[in-house]
């Protein structure tokens, strides 16, 4: 049995609009497939359950946007990234997208997609904050990878694992479509980022997370302290008088639990942990967006269905869904 989250949040006006934002993009990484995502959790029943179980009065335009309209003729790599044009034009758009919902006082849900997505809902959710609000929004990063590669720094040059160094301007881009837009917004101050989870880190971010001074707290750092201690220390870094957004890479869970992810990483988060990091954040009354990214429901075939209900738990998790 489950109820409507009655907790009074913090930073919203009320307690049950949620505007919802479901992205169809690949674009920042290689595998086809992660576009699929949105629509297979949404006929998981995932909404449904949003409005019927959690009582939440669900915005949503109906439409999983793939942005295929976007696709420029001509999308060269650049600085070593791959598809720039592609991924700045996208995450704009839901930069706005988010936005818009936040500034009406509504919870943002975004369903992903790859996790170049960030790019948009963070820099539209720290916007919307800041204008709404007058305040810094802090983000909790859950991920197997800390994606905070810069273009120079990646081997890969997958913009996926570029995301936090562009929002927090370690990348800029003088190119208006090549992420130049994001020097208009109000970037992420690495003091109110926290990372849960982390466990394959490349040589040139260990280095950026060191110089930074950013919170990191890896799988070993779960093993040590146990999630529940874990989770104390990360609320207690960023504060209770600060909006949270959750960006959430379904990799971050052993793949034993999410097997249907580009980049899965043995050694992760068990489903229960994963459950209690986001129930943790419901229960301090201070998150004002949510993002799940990363299901691929084409690349497991055994798993994706597993995957999926493993993204739909999470969700409703982040939502205030309690055990009793």
């Amino acid at each position: 049995m489950t109820h409507a989250p009655s907790k009074q949040p913090k930073f919203l006006p009320t307690h049950n609009e949620l505007g919802v934002v479901a992205v169809g993009f690949s674009g920042g990484q290689p595998k086809p497939g992660v576009d699929a995502a949105p629509m297979a959790l949404i006929q998981a029943g995932l909404i449904q359950q949003l409005r019927e179980d959690l009582e939440y009065n669900v915005s949503y335009d109906g439409e999983v946007h793939n942005f295929s309209e976007m696709l420029p003729e001509d999308d060269p790599d650049y600085r070593g990234m791959k598809r720039p044009k592609f991924c700045s034009a996208v995450t704009r758009e839901v930069s706005e997208q988010v936005y818009k919902y936040s500034m009406q006082g509504k919870l943002v849900l975004t369903l992903g997609g790859d996790h170049s997505i960030a790019i948009g809902t963070i820099s539209g959710s720290a916007r919307a904050v800041r204008e709404r609000l007058g305040r810094e929004l802090a983000v909790i990063w859950v991920d197997a990878h800390a994606d905070i590669n810069t273009p120079e720094s990646s081997e890969s040059g997958n913009i996926h694992g570029m995301p936090v160094s562009f929002l927090t301007g370690l990348a800029k881009d003088e190119h208006e479509e090549t992420f130049g837009w994001l020097k208009e917004h109000h970037l992420l101050s690495p003091k109110k980022l926290v990372y849960i989870g982390l466990r394959d880190i490349d040589k040139g971010e260990k280095k950026i997370l060191r110089e930074l001074g950013i919170k990191v707290f890896t799988m070993h750092d779960i093993d040590r302290h146990g999630i529940g201690k874990v989770m104390d220390m990360a609320v207690g870094w960023i504060g209770s008088d600060t909006p949270i957004h959750l960006s959430f890479d379904v990799d971050a869970l052993d793949p034993l639990w999410a097997p249907s992810t580009g980049t899965p990483v043995r050694g992760g988060l068990t489903l229960r942990e994963g459950d209690f990091i986001c129930e943790c954040l419901a229960e301090t009354g201070s998150l004002v967006a949510v993002d799940l990214v990363e299901v691929n429901p084409s690349l497991e075939e055994h798993g994706a269905s597993e995957t999926v209900r493993t993204g739909v738990s999470l969700v409703r998790c982040a939502l205030g869904d309690t055990l009793l």
